[in-house]
């Protein structure tokens, strides 16, 4: 077995063991868990990036397979695929875990539930490098379902709270209807080609051996897990309610696992939904649709964790229209660029609410000098988000613009150029607001201690630098390492770079003079928008409509075969019931006991019969 298929079968075991000690140990020694946890997602970030120099010095798939299976003529191994991909995967999934989990040892400080969180952390870990390893459908299924239900257990980790609860459950089910599409797409796909892996499955359907109608069925069926994991549009609605959870766990699901699972999916399978152009044109169509929804909506919102929330949904977006167009790389560099700023914005978050105790913005103000690493880690990671130069954004941002552009499809471009204008106002929004001018409350914040500000400062250098791999003189090489097709990426577009420039700078400004330098008040910007603020404080009232369709269709139906079961099914059974007990007391007053009744019984027996006969 190659070194680097070994290090990369060891890479998911450290967290796995990690998991199993931390919750052997969780009720008694706490802070041995988080011990345990750290260190084997540490040694699986080390060898993550022993794997992605070996894949950087000499690229191409590696791969090792396990016989498990053999029914018949059926023949299913459990194997691992290592390649410029997975290596990447690997590399920001464990980074960024390692980050989380220091941090968490100051954020959860205290919390009844310490060893459970970092045990719940570490099997998270587990169950998303298994799924980016995986090189055939069944292993890839059973990371994809163990990162929901990890998900479960992080969203409703307080589970005493209501709320922590129902988000929980809300998420469960949310994804179980992605997730069942794309069960469907593995099992059609797999009944037609004879095959769970993704190499000879993606051979089949290049072989043109299916029509296209059954391709474009297939790769929509695989997209429908997507749309779950990823918080497409209309299945976004579980990742806002996914704030509930800690605040780590707000930044794990939202920058590099369990969100991105949808679209290293995606990326993963290119070479089946490229045999589709319909496919790709929904996906596109879709993303593009899902960026400018969600930045609409983080326009009204006024809770820090639901601003960002929907900004993940809407660089998520992104994502999905550059893998539509054809921008494999650019999809690929924008998840890696994401990871970064994303993380740091949410913990930066999580820092601003251990402060103050709360999550509304307006509830918060004047945090820049009470809380300078914070904010200006904050600030930069608002600049990667919003794509100024030369911030890590900038590059990667640019990449799907050009992408968009260079596909020909007009309307795409432009919705991604409006989101640019929204995501400038709605983040510079948030920055004014939480930490520019006077505190808006009486409030004690002060900096956050050491173990939560050094993780801060790192994935600030990260968010601000990590843009250079993929700028004018690099850009090629990443195009070379990632990319499984032929695609431009690296070039410098001056048109698309003056464009989506100005508009984020457009975006910013117009909120410097809201909510920074007050020249138009934000009570008369609310006023100005009337119904439009209301819809969009409301989400588009989604959730509602949601609501109303699970009551009316959902309430209904089950009212009616309740209706059924109590009346029709519970009547027969219970009329059964009735007439047996009814036979019984007829029969039971017959069986006295006493022999000359019996012989009574027998004589008039005797002389019916005789009368049958003779007569």
């Amino acid at each position: 077995m190659p070194e680097q298929v070994l290090a990369a079968v060891l890479i998911p075991l450290f967290p796995l063991a990690a998991f199993v000690l931390a919750i052997a140990v969780s009720r008694r020694r706490s802070v041995l868990s988080a011990a345990a946890s750290i260190a084997g997602i540490g040694a699986a970030f080390l060898l993550s990036l022993w794997v992605l120099r070996g894949q950087v010095l000499s690229p191409g798939p590696l791969q090792a397979d396990i016989p498990w299976l053999a029914a018949g003529s059926i023949r299913i191994s459990m194997g691992i695929l290592v390649d410029p991909l997975s290596s990447l995967m690997l590399v920001i999934i464990t980074a960024v875990s390692l980050l989380v989990q220091v941090y968490s040892l100051g954020y959860m400080k205290g919390d009844l539930g310490f060893g459970r969180f970092f045990s719940y952390l570490s099997l998270f870990s587990f169950s998303m490098l298994t799924l980016v390893l995986a090189d055939n459908f069944i292993l890839l299924y059973m990371g994809w379902e163990l990162v929901g239900l990890c998900s479960y257990l992080l969203i409703g980790f307080w589970y005493q709270k209501p709320e922590a609860a129902s988000a929980a459950k809300k998420a469960f089910v949310v994804n179980r209807v992605g997730d069942f599409g794309f069960l469907i797409g593995i099992l059609v796909l797999s009944i037609l080609s004879g095959t769970l892996s993704y190499g000879e499955a993606t051979r089949f359907i290049a072989g043109g051996s299916l029509a296209p109608g059954q391709v474009t069925l297939i790769a929509l069926l695989l997209f429908c897990g997507a749309i779950g994991k990823s918080g497409q549009f209309p299945l976004h609605v579980w990742l806002p309610d996914a704030m509930e959870g800690p605040t780590p766990v707000s930044a794990l699901i939202h920058s590099a696992t369990m969100v991105a699972a949808g679209v290293f999916m995606v990326a993963r399978l290119y070479g089946i939904f490229m045999t589709s152009a319909d496919a790709l044109r929904v996906i596109a169509s879709l993303g593009a649709f899902t960026a400018v929804f969600a930045a609409l909506i983080a326009l009204a919102q006024d809770d820090i964790k639901r601003i960002l929330a929907y900004s993940t949904i809407s660089q998520l977006g992104y994502m999905m229209l550059a893998l539509g167009v054809g921008g494999y790389a650019a999809g690929m560099f924008h998840l890696t660029t994401h990871a970064a700023f994303k993380t740091l914005l949410f913990l930066g978050a999580g820092s601003v609410i251990h402060a103050v105790g709360t999550n509304d913005i307006w509830k918060m103000g004047g945090l820049g000098r009470r809380m300078p690493v914070t904010a200006i880690t904050f600030f930069i990671a608002v600049l990667a988000i919003a794509g100024i130069f030369p911030v890590s954004g900038f590059w990667s941002k640019d990449e799907i613009l050009q992408a968009a552009r260079a596909s020909g499809h007009l309307e795409l471009y432009i919705v991604a150029l409006v989101t640019v204008f929204l995501t400038g106002f709605y983040m510079a929004r948030l920055f004014f607001v939480a930490f520019a001018g006077e505190p808006r409350a009486e409030s004690h914040a002060h900096e956050s201690p050491v173990v939560m500000t050094v993780p801060l400062v790192i994935l600030g250098v990260l968010a601000a630098g990590l843009g250079l791999i993929g700028s004018p003189l690099l850009g090629q090489d990443i195009q070379r390492f990632l990319a499984p097709v032929e695609e431009h990426i690296g070039g410098l577009n001056i048109a698309v770079l003056v464009q989506s420039s100005a508009l984020a700078v457009v975006g910013i400004l117009a909120a410097v003079m809201v909510y920074g330098l007050r020249i138009v008040q934000p009570e008369t910007l609310r006023r100005a928008a009337g119904p439009v603020y209301v819809v969009l404080k409301h989400k588009f009232f989604i959730d509602e409509l949601y609501m109303a369709l699970v009551r009316g269709l959902f309430f209904t139906t089950t009212a009616g075969i309740a209706w059924f079961d109590r009346h029709v099914v519970d009547g027969v059974v219970n009329f059964v019931g009735a007439a047996s007990k009814w036979g019984g007391d007829v029969v039971r007053r017959g069986v006295t006991g006493k022999v000359q009744s019996y012989a009574l019984v027998v004589v008039w027996g005797l002389a019916a019969a005789l009368l049958v006969i003779f007569l």
